[in-house]
């Protein structure tokens, strides 16, 4: 169970709210994870009950279905959710393509879309990256073509997280190809389109719950009015709401890396080796305050960073440094608890062993460590 007696920010409001997220997953996630795990896929029936108990989207305002609330309580929902070893999409969701809409779109596109990504009746994906394109986003080649008052979409995206359920995407689109950046806008694409087709839910190393799909679009026709802003400002679009994607994934694996270690405590504590614990060996106990040195800076910074951004003064290299350092550290606590695990850290009936698993591409995604440190080197 994570503490939250140490944490700065958070408030008796957030921690009753808290409460009742750590219930509802107690009784809706936990008991189903590894049935999802062997299916590759959630039940879509959570999602509604997501919506029910009020956890999807809690910023959208009242007036659109929602609790009007502050970023800490996606914050609150992103942590119980990786804490209970669960990498389900609802961030992109609520952190991410809820907040394009609430920024950018019409009023028509607030009402359509955002009741019902409040109650969880419309499940929501983005679409960015393609086989040829990934933290490179300028490079994208799927085509939006206007055609009187419809655009004609036509290519592919690859590794989508919400895929398989998803009811409508937010697709990355080249309007102009000979404007480069300038030529790339944001379309809102519903999955019942004509020549909107799911592909395969990929296979991946690791998140076996969590859907990821590829995504094909075959001269899709969509009304111009699906267009989110304005026509060539997608990709400042993105680069705007970057700095809260980051923070969403920083709040996550941070999460990730304190139930890592929580568990790996608990078992060096029981597992009996040379008369002892393996515990009571020096250089587990010295791994191990290493590592809850750094996560206690994580925390510290994770909660700063949150405060920065409700403020809205975390800046995109604040972020990007916050995504760098806890997916690293998050890598960084799931190894040595494999390692001090022993042989039991191997297998996936350890939990343990998924958390590797599902930490390896939180490096990746979101813009990889490498990206990361392009951005921070910018600000200097």
């Amino acid at each position: 169970m994570l503490k939250m007696d140490a944490r700065m920010g958070f408030e008796d409001e957030h921690h009753i709210f808290r409460d009742q997220v750590r219930k509802f997953f107690d009784k809706e996630l936990t008991p189903h994870l590894l049935r999802w795990e062997q299916e590759g896929i959630c039940d879509r029936g959570f999602w509604n009950a997501c919506g029910d108990a009020g956890l999807l989207c809690p910023n959208v305002p009242e007036e659109y279905g929602g609790l009007g609330l502050d970023f800490r309580y996606n914050a609150v929902v992103a942590e119980e959710l990786a804490y209970a070893d669960c990498v389900l999409g609802l961030a992109v969701h609520s952190d991410i393509v809820c907040h394009y809409i609430m920024h950018y779109g019409t009023e028509e596109q607030k009402r359509t879309w955002l009741p019902k990504m409040v109650s969880g009746e419309a499940v929501a994906a983005i679409g960015m990256t393609e086989p040829g394109a990934g933290s490179d986003l300028k490079s994208i080649v799927t085509s939006a073509v206007r055609d009187g008052d419809e655009y004609v979409i036509n290519g592919s995206k690859i590794y989508i997280t919400n895929g398989q359920h998803a009811d409508f995407v937010m697709l990355a689109c080249k309007t102009d190809r000979a404007a480069g950046a300038r030529g790339v806008s944001l379309i809102i694409v519903e999955a019942n389109r004509p020549g909107y087709v799911k592909g395969r839910n990929l296979d991946k190393a690791g998140q076996h719950h969590a859907d990821t799909s590829e995504l094909f679009f075959n001269d899709v026709r969509v009304p111009v009015t699906n267009l989110l802003g304005e026509e060539g400002k997608g990709f400042a679009y993105m680069m705007t709401e970057l700095p809260q994607e980051r923070l969403a994934v920083a709040v996550g694996t941070q999460a990730a890396a304190q139930r890592a270690f929580d568990i790996t405590v608990d078992f060096v504590k029981n597992r009996k080796a040379f008369g002892g614990t393996v515990f009571d060996l020096q250089n587990t106990r010295f791994v191990l305050a290493g590592l809850a040195t750094k996560l206690q800076v994580g925390w510290a910074h994770l909660d700063w960073s949150i405060i920065r951004h409700v403020a809205g003064k975390l800046t995109s290299a604040e972020a990007s440094a916050g995504k760098l350092y806890h997916s690293e550290l998050q890598g960084e606590v799931c190894d040595a608890g494999v390692q001090l695990h022993g042989g039991a850290g191997y297998m996936t009936e350890y939990a343990i062993s998924r958390l590797w698993r599902d930490a390896r591409v939180t490096r990746i995604y979101g813009g990889t460590s490498e990206i990361m440190k392009e951005l921070i080197a910018r600000s200097l």
